[in-house]
C-alpha cells in the first residue's frame, strides 16, 4: 500500500500532559452553558477591545463575531481568500508574522457559511508546517535535519501551549476541561474559555499540534456537532451540483478548496475538502492526527480511512472503496450523482498537465483540440515515467466522453481546483486506490 507524500508544486491516545502543564484533566459530565461569560482574572468581564488586545490582532469589531460577514472579518485580519462556493468560504494565511495569543501561528484560517463567520482556526507549532517532508532515505544530511526539526517542533508544541494558556488565563481566568468533536479518533481534549457567546478552545495533542478554535458557544455545547442534512435532501443537493457544459464536460462543482501549503498533507487536506463538501465539519490537522500522518507528511490510505470512519458514520454517511477503471463509464456512475472520487495516484508530468490546461481554457474548436493536442498526448502517455516518491491523493471531479478526459482537483489552491488529463494518462499513473463518501 502506497503512502501519500506529495506536497504543493490508529487509535490516538490524548495525553493528559499534552495540554502543556501536565496536570490531570477531569472531564465534565455536561457541557458548560454557552451563555456563561468568563470573568477577567483582574475582575469584571473584558470588552471586545480588551479581547483584541490579548489576541494581538483585531478579530472582533464589536461584542459578537457571529453577525459579521466573512469578508469583513477576513479583510480586518488581512487573510487571503482560499475558497468560495455558493454556501462555504475560507480564508487562510500561512505566513502570519504577528503573534496571536502570544505565539506565532503557522496557519491562520477563517471559515464562513452563508456569508457569515462560522469559526476561526489558528494552528501553531505542528508536525506538518513545522517539519519539512523528506522522501530521500539515502540522504544522511536530510535525515538528520528532519530529526532535528521533529525534536524542535515537539518542544515548540509545549512552549506555544504554555504561552497561549497563560495569556488566556490572565484575562479570562480558569478554563473548563472538556472534549470537542465527533468520532473516536477525531475528538480532542480541550481547554475552553467562554466570552460573550464565543467559545475559545485550546487543544494540544501530544506531538501533533497546538490550536485555538473560536466557535459559537452553542456549537461547543454540542461538542462540535452541527446540523445534519437528511439523506434524501443531500442526494438531491449533490445532483444539483453537477454542471454539464456545451463542450461535453460533466463536473461536480461547489467543492471547497483547502490549500495544504508546503507540507505533505495531500491526504488530510483532500479528506477535509470532501467531508466539508458532504456537510461534515472537518480539519486537516485533526485528520492528520487521526490518519497517523508522518511528520512533514505521508499518509497511508488504510490509516486515513480508519481514522475518519467513525466521524463519517456518526454523520449518517459511509466510506466505500470501489473498483474503478478511469474512463467515462467507470467515473460517470459517481460523478453524475454529484459524488467526487478520492484517488490515489502518482503525481508526475505536472508541468505537462498544467500547460495543457492553460491551452484548454482558450479552446473554441473541440474537434481540432482533440485531433491536434489530445491524440498526440494519448500516444505519449505510455512513456510517462512513474516515481514512487510522488505518491499523491487528489479528487476526480468530472469527465468528458467526447474528448476522453478526466477532471482532477488537488489541494494546492485555486489554480489546481479543476484540471484535465486523458483517461490513458490517468490510468498510467493510477494506484487503483479510490474512496467515495456515500450518503
Amino acid at each position: 500500500m502506497q503512502k501519500f507524500f506529495v506536497a504543493a508544486p490508529l487509535t490516538i491516545f490524548f495525553s493528559l500532559a499534552s495540554l502543556g502543564s501536565g496536570e490531570e484533566i477531569q472531564l465534565l459530565g455536561a457541557p458548560v452553558p454557552g451563555s456563561a461569560n468568563a470573568a477577567s482574572a483582574h475582575g469584571g468581564t473584558p470588552d471586545f477591545t480588551k479581547m483584541n488586545e490579548i489576541t494581538g490582532v483585531s478579530i472582533w469589531g464589536d461584542a459578537s463575531l457571529w453577525d459579521d460577514t466573512d469578508t469583513d472579518v477576513a479583510k480586518r485580519l488581512k487573510l487571503p481568500p482560499e475558497s468560495k462556493t455558493d454556501t462555504l468560504s475560507s480564508f487562510r494565511d500561512y505566513r502570519a508574522s504577528t503573534p496571536v495569543f502570544g505565539a506565532r501561528p503557522r496557519s491562520f484560517a477563517l471559515y464562513g457559511s452563508g456569508g457569515k463567520v462560522e469559526q476561526i482556526s489558528i494552528v501553531y507549532a505542528n508536525k506538518g508546517d513545522s517539519v519539512e517532508s523528506t522522501n530521500n532515505a539515502g540522504d544522511a544530511g536530510a535525515a538528520q535535519q528532519h530529526i532535528r526539526q521533529i525534536r524542535d517542533f515537539k518542544q515548540a508544541v509545549q512552549d506555544d501551549t504554555k504561552q497561549i494558556d497563560a495569556v488566556l488565563r490572565s484575562t479570562l481566568g480558569e478554563p473548563i476541561n472538556s472534549v470537542y468533536g465527533q468520532g473516536s479518533k477525531t475528538r480532542e481534549m480541550i481547554r475552553r474559555w467562554n466570552w460573550a457567546g464565543h467559545a475559545i478552545l485550546l487543544t494540544a495533542p501530544r506531538d501533533e499540534y497546538v490550536s485555538i478554535r473560536i466557535v459559537p458557544s452553542t456549537l461547543a455545547d454540542a461538542f462540535g456537532r452541527g446540523d445534519r442534512v437528511s439523506r434524501s435532501d443531500l442526494l438531491q443537493e449533490l445532483k444539483s451540483r453537477v454542471e454539464r457544459r456545451p463542450n461535453g464536460d460533466v463536473v461536480v462543482t461547489q467543492i471547497p478548496m483547502i490549500n495544504q501549503g508546503g507540507k505533505g498533507f495531500c491526504a488530510p487536506a483532500t479528506w477535509e475538502r470532501y467531508l466539508r463538501f458532504m456537510g461534515i465539519p472537518a480539519d486537516m490537522y485533526l485528520l492528520a492526527m487521526a490518519g497517523d500522518t508522518s511528520a512533514g507528511g505521508g499518509t497511508y490510505t488504510s490509516s486515513m480511512v480508519e481514522g475518519a470512519k467513525m466521524l463519517v458514520l456518526q454523520n449518517g454517511r459511509r466510506i466505500e472503496s470501489p473498483v474503478i477503471n478511469i474512463d467515462a463509464s467507470g467515473i460517470s456512475r459517481f460523478i453524475d450523482n454529484g459524488q467526487p472520487i478520492m484517488w490515489g495516484c502518482f503525481s508526475t508530468e505536472e508541468e505537462t498537465i498544467f500547460h495543457r490546461n492553460i491551452q484548454r481554457l482558450q479552446v473554441t474548436d473541440w474537434n481540432a483540440w482533440k485531433r491536434t493536442v489530445l491524440e498526440p498526448a494519448k500516444r505519449e502517455a505510455p512513456r510517462w515515467t512513474i516515481s514512487r516518491n510522488t505518491a499523491h491523493l487528489r479528487m476526480i471531479i468530472g469527465y468528458n466522453r467526447q474528448t476522453g478526459e478526466v477532471a482532477i482537483s488537488d489541494s494546492w489552491g485555486k489554480k489546481a481546483a479543476e484540471r484535465w488529463m486523458l483517461f490513458e494518462e490517468a490510468n498510467k499513473i493510477s494506484q487503483r486506490d479510490f474512496q467515495v463518501i456515500v450518503p
